[in-house]
């Protein structure tokens, strides 16, 4: 594979990525989520998708492939950790919240656009 090939490829999985983010988003706000926020970037690495509910915080991880079985497999143990810590160093910014309850999900999108959800993938 060129190096063009390659550019090429990792354009239209960062967009696959981004459409797939998309479609959860509204998937949660559809059912009363509230988005606080998207790609979040602390020193510990990104979470996708933060949202509140219930008085809680939701972090989602999305993970598209063609298949959701393809999904799953490409979350790592490693990345699980990075999630973790950035979730915990997201709600350090805001201390009144500290004690508030967090669940993390991971969302599963196949290649016809599917969302399974997981609730408590990780604790």
């Amino acid at each position: 594979m060129s190096f063009y090939d390659r550019q090429l490829q990792g354009m239209i999985s960062y967009r696959v990525g981004h459409l797939a983010e998309d479609a959860v988003a509204r998937l949660y706000q559809g059912l009363g989520y509230r988005l606080e926020a998207r790609c979040w970037r602390g020193v510990c690495g990104e979470i996708d998708l933060v949202f509140r509910h219930g008085g809680g915080w939701v972090f989602v991880e999305v993970k598209s492939s063609k298949t959701w079985a393809r999904a799953a497999e490409s979350l790592s143990r490693r990345q699980i950790g990075r999630v973790q810590n950035a979730a915990l160093e997201f709600m350090a910014q805001a201390p009144k919240y500290r004690s508030t309850d967090m669940r993390f999900d991971v969302a599963l999108v196949d290649g016809m656009g599917q969302i399974d959800v997981i609730e408590n993938a990780f604790v």
